[in-house]
């Protein structure tokens, strides 16, 4: 049976620290603790007094000051790992920790987990290849000498830095490994540490290098670890839930975020609040429970950036000089159908389409995979045709030789609609009022990965409210842009009442308009 050693990296809040060690090895787990030498001596005693008489906790031998970015975050890893090692001769998996993880997971449910397969677990993705970096440096980081903290001396690194640049002063990775990067919290096997160990030991080389290089943290073990043990007995995740912003910040999970984290397949998740207090309790106390059931639904990463994105409202991609300045085309009609369900609003359109001579094209700006006419590469991505949104919309009227074209759009696309709506040509929109029931709203959570067919009831019960909202927001933001041609057809409406709304929208005779409007099942989901 697995049993588990973790590795924990520290600085502050002794009264946690305590409270984590006594909750992780209560069940016969084991933690070797390395505290930052920068820390207060203070906070260091009072751990280790609280501790002392707990046979399942050690400390590393020697402490080391470490700062972010330096080697010296991999070296009091390496100090705890082989105290671990010493000290728990039955451990069979060691895991990385900070202060700010908690488990998700009971131990039962970790152990079984851990027995299940064979491997070790640690993000490692080619360094070189691969766009695990976001922004920043890439191969400066090793390529060059880092001897200084780019947080405390930041003149004197980038100083250091562009020096090297201009007398050339690069330098090779050790040939014989190939880099890899990923997420510093790992759970590796003890053959495979201690293969790591041996490793430092024999291969002094590959130690200077990663002496030197920034952030050896994201580098080190996952590059030495690929090095070492086969690639099918590696999974290339970590067990730890943690998730980033937009603008790169690691999320902070409250109080409010248990049943949430409970149903991710991670077993541990960071960073978990300070001040999250009864979150903490309620985690300390999980991972010693017994016959605890788990229902993953992973929808943790989608449902955190539909909640944030909803309040974020702006457009991704600003528009070129050249595409603001240019015109669909004076004597142009764009006619837009909006609606939530996009299968309403094709049936609207295939109607539109055989009753009428209006070119129709639906969802262009949403769907990957909509029907449209090879324009040269413009329309080959999402990302291009909304970048090059009104030179596309020219391109498709010219295509079709048409003054008059129908597209769907998604409510939520109203950037879109205000960019058509400023144009010289002429926009209407139509908007498909539909109704929305509590099935129909989870069954669209689902489709979106907002929620999983594991996905707790309550869990359930409070998102609806929020997507429901999420859908009268998206109108209410259409209503109080002032368009001037903005029509609507609602699902509770009659037919007589839908055919007016209708037939001006697409200028049409009534007795057209009033074929659309009677559409078998136009409604019916």
């Amino acid at each position: 049976m697995a049993k588990i050693a973790f590795i924990l990296l520290c600085h502050k809040d002794p009264d946690a620290i305590i409270a984590q060690a006594e909750s992780l090895t209560v069940v016969g787990d084991y933690m070797a603790i390395h505290f930052d030498a920068r820390a207060r001596p203070e906070h260091y005693a009072r751990i280790r007094e609280a501790l002392k008489d707990n046979p399942n906790v050690t400390f590393a031998r020697k402490r080391i000051k470490c700062g972010w970015g330096e080697w010296s975050l991999v070296q009091a890893t390496l100090n705890a790992v082989e105290s671990a090692i010493e000290a728990f001769p039955r451990a069979t998996h060691f895991y990385m920790l900070s202060g700010d993880c908690q488990a998700i997971k009971s131990a039962e449910y970790a152990h079984d987990f851990l027995d299940r397969d064979d491997a070790d677990y640690i993000e490692s993705f080619d360094y070189f290849n691969s766009d695990w970096i976001k922004t920043g440096m890439k191969e400066e980081r090793l390529i060059y000498r880092h001897f200084l903290n780019e947080r405390k001396h930041k003149w004197l690194f980038y100083q250091s830095l562009e020096w090297q640049r201009r007398l050339g002063l690069t330098r090779p990775v050790p040939a014989d490994l190939q880099m890899m990067i990923g997420s510093q919290w790992w759970c590796l096997r003890r053959r495979t540490v201690e293969w790591v160990l041996d490793f430092t030991r024999t291969r002094r080389d590959v130690m200077r290098f990663f002496r030197t290089t920034w952030i050896p943290d994201e580098t080190f073990f996952q590059t030495i670890v690929r090095h070492l043990v086969p690639e099918n007995e590696i999974r290339c995740r970590t067990l730890t839930f943690l998730m980033f912003t937009d603008y790169g910040m690691p999320v902070t999970f409250y109080n409010d975020h248990y049943d949430l984290l409970l149903s991710q397949d991670f077993l541990f998740a960071r960073k978990i609040s300070p001040e999250a207090a009864d979150l903490k309790k309620r985690l300390g106390k999980l991972y010693a429970a017994a016959d605890q059931s788990f229902q993953i639904s992973n929808e943790g990463r989608r449902l955190f950036h539909f909640l944030t994105g909803r309040g974020r409202i702006g457009r991704r991609f600003a528009p070129r000089f050249w595409e603001t300045e240019a015109s669909l085309g004076r004597g142009r009609e764009l006619m837009i159908v909006i609606c939530k369900k996009w299968h309403v609003a094709k049936r609207l359109c295939e109607r539109i389409r055989a009753t009428t001579n209006i070119p129709v094209i639906e969802y262009l700006f949403n769907e990957e995979s909509a029907r449209l006419p090879d324009l040269g590469g413009i329309q080959t991505t999402l990302e291009k045709r909304t970048r090059h949104r009104r030179a596309l919309m020219r391109m498709l009227f010219d295509y079709h030789d048409t003054d008059r074209l129908v597209i769907c759009l998604d409510p939520a696309n109203i950037d879109l609609m205000q960019d058509f709506h400023a144009d010289k040509s002429s926009t209407k929109i139509l908007d498909l009022e539909c109704e929305f029931t509590d099935s129909y709203l989870l069954g669209h959570a689902r489709r979106v990965g907002l929620a999983g067919d594991q996905t707790p009831q309550d869990t359930l019960e409070r998102l609806l409210p929020t997507i429901r909202y999420d859908i009268v927001f998206e109108k209410e933001r259409i209503r109080d842009a002032g368009f001037e041609h903005l029509d609507r057809i609602r699902e509770s409406a009659s037919v007589e009442e839908n055919v007016p709304p209708l037939a001006r929208f697409l200028g049409i005779p009534i007795d057209t308009a009033w074929e659309i409007a009677s559409t078998p099942h136009l409604f019916t989901d």
